[in-house]
């Protein structure tokens, strides 16, 4: 399905967590009071606190609540049921751990603010029959729920498993997470400039910090993984591919995840502007330096 007026307004920009993000919210705001300020300035938001621990139904609706009609979350899968986690689940098994994951998504999508549950698999979950069975086992455990895919090893866009691996997403039904990240050997995807649903695909901003990306090992491997201020050329050449992607896709959903350094918020700010979308105004103490 072809839309041949990509429109600015099918566009939704927002950011990893709404935890940090010190630029957007000033000095003084407390941890409470965050998500609700973070949705008046942008539509969407990614839940990464869900890959870490399945939240409550109750906890899902808290946040659902303190958001307006029209915010949506990106929900990230939580780590167990991508095999982060190499086969340690707190669960009696793996179903279990997903309807437990279900019943607290079925939250958000209740109150039509679930855009999507993000699989974001690891760099070792590589093009294999199994792990394909593994996607076709997940897909039909989230039976009912939109789900977008992302790869984290190159095997599944060699230029002789690109078009293979493309034509599973459609037919299977996922959405293509789009990654712009370090290129750095086999724990890493190409962009690959292909939606694989005709409703939705996802953009997602990681940097492009080639050490920090290989320092997983470290100590402080969180805080410089993601170290990375998109400049921007670098944004001008996404307006565009934003733009081409939009011809065949009705929404984009554009997750910046360069927040090591607090960068984030400002770069979104900035692709915003680039595309012509109302900008999240700074906090005041910020607007009196200008």
């Amino acid at each position: 399905m072809q839309h041949n007026e990509p429109s600015t307004s099918r566009i939704q920009i927002g950011l990893a967590g709404w935890g940090d993000h010190e630029d957007l919210y000033g000095a003084g705001i407390k941890a409470p009071e965050k998500l609700n300020k973070y949705s008046r300035y942008l539509p969407i938001v990614e839940l990464d606190s869900s890959f870490y621990a399945i939240p409550t139904p109750e906890r899902m609706k808290g946040w659902s609540t303190q958001t307006p009609d029209h915010f949506g979350f990106i929900v990230k899968a939580y780590q167990g049921m991508t095999g982060h986690t190499r086969g340690n689940i707190p669960f009696e098994d793996e179903r279990t751990m997903f309807q437990v994951f279900r019943d607290s998504v079925e939250v958000l999508q209740g109150d039509g603010k679930l855009r999507a549950v993000l699989f974001q698999y690891p760099p070792w979950f590589d093009c294999t029959h199994h792990n394909v069975d593994i996607l076709r086992r997940t897909k039909e455990w989230m039976e009912g729920f939109p789900v977008a895919l992302e790869f984290r090893h190159q095997s599944w866009f060699t230029p002789e498993m690109r078009d293979k691996t493309l034509s599973f997403m459609r037919q299977e039904g996922w959405i293509h997470s789009i990654a712009d990240e370090p290129q750095i050997g086999e724990g890493c995807v190409p962009i690959v400039l292909e939606p694989t649903q005709a409703e939705a695909t996802m953009v997602r901003f990681h940097g492009r910090n080639a050490a920090g990306w290989k320092a997983s090992g470290q100590e402080n491997w969180r805080e410089v993984r993601y170290l990375y201020r998109y400049s921007v050329q670098e944004l001008l050449e996404w307006k565009d591919r934003i733009l081409q992607l939009g011809k065949s896709t009705k929404q984009i959903w554009i997750i910046f995840n360069n927040n090591s350094g607090g960068d984030a918020a400002s770069n979104a700010r900035q692709l915003m502007s680039m595309l012509g979308l109302d900008e999240p105004p700074l906090p005041e103490e910020q607007m009196t330096l200008f």
